[in-house]
């Protein structure tokens, strides 16, 4: 006699419930991906929440006083996730900006190098030529470069992902499981930070760069002199790279914005535009 009838089906195994909602949540992703990117559909959270507390809740906060160019720039950022070619084009070029970066990281590394062999040789060689020959402004041009060094590298960390995580839990998951956990991340943590640090550093580096208290510039063409200057021996001028604060900030939430496209692509299946970055570092427990 032959088994009873069940429901298994042909292949003869029960589907499992978990399976089907996670197969029903994965065809929804697709559907809603179709129509917009993930990062459109983020942009148009933003904007129902920016109306609701514009209107119902009374706050100081951006997402409750968006100006006319915030607005619009949201609604190029949805308009913009209906277009997966150019999206992809966008974050293509926001990429290759992190590029510049990363090799002018590279110079500034052997900036330091030889200028703090210099500060060695001059610190060291007083006593040999029997007078000071020690120069504190190339003291201070190696801890700004230094400084640059790791500014600089933001937006490259977070293209090329050396950023920490448990490798030998990590590397388990399935492609779509990483760019999901990405996407999240990064939409809700990263890119929140990096609009704030360059709201916070938005008046910081005016100010190193020579701006008043009051609001008022310095006039002449000498703006050097009202830089912000160093305490060190020689006072060389800081001001520049605490500007670059502002600048290292804002290409880190450029490239916050090129993850979210890449992995965005990957949560809705678009693999000719998706991409998980793979690196071939040894296994490491962070």
């Amino acid at each position: 006699m032959g088994d009873p009838a069940d429901d298994t089906g042909s292949t003869g195994s029960p589907s499992a419930p978990g399976s089907t909602a996670s197969t029903g949540l994965t065809a929804l992703a697709e559907a809603a991906g179709r129509i917009l990117h993930p990062i459109g559909w983020v942009a148009v959270a933003f904007a129902v929440l920016a109306v609701v507390f514009s209107t119902v809740v009374d706050t100081r906060y951006l997402i409750g006083n968006l100006r006319l160019w915030q607005w619009v720039l949201l609604l190029a950022v949805i308009g913009l996730s209906s277009q997966a070619a150019l999206l992809d084009r966008i974050r293509v070029g926001i990429e290759s900006v992190s590029s510049v970066t990363k090799f002018a990281a590279w110079v500034l590394v052997w900036i330091v190098c030889f200028v703090q062999l210099f500060n060695v040789v001059t610190r060291y060689g007083n006593g040999l030529v029997e007078q000071d020959i020690y120069y504190g402004e190339a003291v201070s041009v190696a801890w700004q470069s230094f400084a640059l060094i790791a500014i600089l590298g933001f937006n490259y960390g977070v293209r090329d992902g050396v950023n920490p995580r448990i490798d030998f839990w990590w590397e388990h998951f399935s492609d779509r499981t990483k760019a999901t956990l990405d996407f999240t991340i990064h939409a809700l943590l990263l890119l929140p930070f990096a609009i704030m640090a360059v709201r916070l550093l938005d008046g910081t580096a005016a100010i190193a760069l020579g701006r008043q208290r009051d609001g008022t510039w310095p006039s002449g063409w000498r703006v050097w002199e009202t830089w912000e200057r160093s305490t060190e021996a020689g006072q060389l001028a800081v001001g520049p790279v605490k500007a670059m604060l502002l600048v290292a900030f804002a290409l880190f939430g450029l490239q916050v914005v090129a993850e979210l496209i890449k992995t965005g692509f990957v949560v809705v299946n678009r693999a000719e535009y998706g991409n998980i970055v793979r690196r071939d570092a040894p296994m490491r427990i962070e």
